[in-house]
């Protein structure tokens, strides 16, 4: 039986293996069917996390994560290169149902993170890391006294307008419709700042450039073409939290989650269910930074060991 098993394998699923095997506990998998590392590794450019920077080249997010597996299985956490399907669980043990068999475990940790969504048009796929973004918090810097644009009309893609606001020269904010899903205060912070301009009832039609990264952006409005000269692009038009490994046999959930299926925790990582864990941008209100995640593993993998130790340990 796995005294810990751990789903997902980026910097959340990585950094609470280590705490939980350095602490003590013996038997603990990390299921992730790739290399682990998580998105961070298709980042360009890492200038963001505490104490690891090199400027000319820029640090990429691939040599950010290379140490961290090497570092992290040295205490004994292993790597399974499996699919978790789903986890149940039957009294005090879970059942970790993966495309390799079935796994009894006494604690579990998800950190299975969530992915955003794209918005479909041309260039997308092209362009993103190379101009295309989807977190301000991440890539804003980038654009210092440049002009920039955000896809999006809710709460996420204001709040990072109004972020990107305080660096770029300007942020044009293109939504599909003329009302938003926002919160109004927010939307009123929005409209009040000079540095930010709304294109209503339109979207983005296509995204061009070159080698060097992006150009421009080919905008649809009221049947007209918008050609707007911006070097960066924010898309905001929602994430998928990667809860299906919760789902239950009836369509229930295994712990709590909220009305957007982010897992509910507390400032400890425990959800509503004794002995699971959530760690990462799966969790409510996530910052969804490499160095937040970090921390996310780390204190849920410390009270994992606590929780083994104190319930099934004489």
């Amino acid at each position: 039986m796995l005294d810990l098993a751990i789903i997902g394998g980026g910097p959340a699923g990585l950094t609470a293996g280590l705490y939980a095997t350095r602490g003590g506990l013996k038997n603990v998998i990390m299921f992730e069917m790739g290399l682990p590392g998580g998105q961070i590794t298709q980042s360009s450019e890492i200038e963001n996390y505490p104490g690891v920077f090199r400027e000319d080249p820029p640090l990429t997010g691939m040599e950010l994560m290379e140490p961290w597996p090497k570092q992290c299985m040295h205490f004994g956490l292993k790597h399974e290169m499996a699919e978790v399907k789903q986890v149940k669980k039957d009294g005090d043990i879970f059942k970790v149902i993966t495309s390799s068999g079935e796994y009894d475990a006494k604690s579990v940790i998800v950190c299975t993170g969530s992915t955003p969504k794209k918005a479909g048009f041309k260039g997308e796929d092209e362009f993103f890391g190379k101009g295309i973004s989807t977190c301000a918090t991440c890539d804003g810097f980038f654009y210092k006294d440049k002009e920039v644009a955000v896809l999006g009309g809710g709460d996420t893609a204001l709040e990072e307008a109004l972020y990107l606001a305080n660096i770029c020269s300007k942020v044009y904010v293109i939504h599909r419709r003329d009302k938003f899903r926002a919160a109004p205060p927010t939307v009123e912070r929005a409209k009040k700042n000079e540095k930010i301009e709304f294109i209503l009832n339109a979207t983005v039609k296509e995204a061009y450039g070159s080698d060097k990264g992006l150009e421009g952006i080919i905008i649809e409005q009221n049947g007209k073409e918008i050609d707007l000269k911006v070097s960066g692009l924010f898309v905001f038009v929602g994430r998928i939290v990667n809860n299906q490994v919760l789902k239950q046999d009836d369509g229930s959930y295994l712990c709590d989650l909220n009305d957007w299926g982010e897992v509910l925790v507390n400032l400890k990582m425990h959800t509503s269910t004794p002995g699971l864990y959530a760690a990462g941008d799966i969790r409510v209100d996530a910052p969804k930074q490499v160095v937040c995640a970090a921390g996310d593993g780390a204190t849920a993998g410390m009270e994992a060991l606590n929780y083994v130790q104190e319930k099934f340990n004489d």
